[in-house]
């Protein structure tokens, strides 16, 4: 099931354009972040032939596909080890917090992989030399 609902989000990402910002192109101290388009004569905000498009209902995914992982799994968040022990035995991928400390982490992201949940954001043993 997953791995079709995976192939259904891939190909309709890709028809979704990049919505940019009006300019962010031609000015650097413009981000590329979208920001609606304000003005009278504004060429975006009227939706003339030519010029990018603009954010819009009707580019939204389908609720069965919305909000999923990469991997076509269905994702949450947890913040503590009494949420991960709830979740045993579900076909999910788990997203530890980013609230959550180091030591704290740690300790989630062993006792998720005795409980045999994927994790997308395992700690990381960090070396500095």
């Amino acid at each position: 099931m997953s791995a079709d609902l995976r192939k259904r989000r891939f190909k309709l990402r890709k028809k979704v354009p990049k919505f940019r910002r009006q300019e962010s192109w031609k000015y650097a101290k413009l981000s590329e972040s979208w920001r609606r388009p304000k003005g009278l004569d504004n060429k975006m905000r009227k939706d003339i032939k030519g010029v990018p498009p603009r954010v819009k209902v009707g580019y939204r995914t389908p609720r069965d596909i919305r909000g999923l992982h990469p991997s076509g799994l269905m994702q949450l968040t947890v913040s503590n080890v009494e949420q991960l022990e709830r979740l045993k035995g579900q076909d999910l991928i788990v997203v530890i917090s980013s609230r959550v400390g180091r030591r704290t982490k740690r300790v989630m992201t062993d006792k998720a992989r005795s409980l045999g949940l994927r994790i997308a954001n395992p700690f990381r043993e960090e070396v500095f030399e």
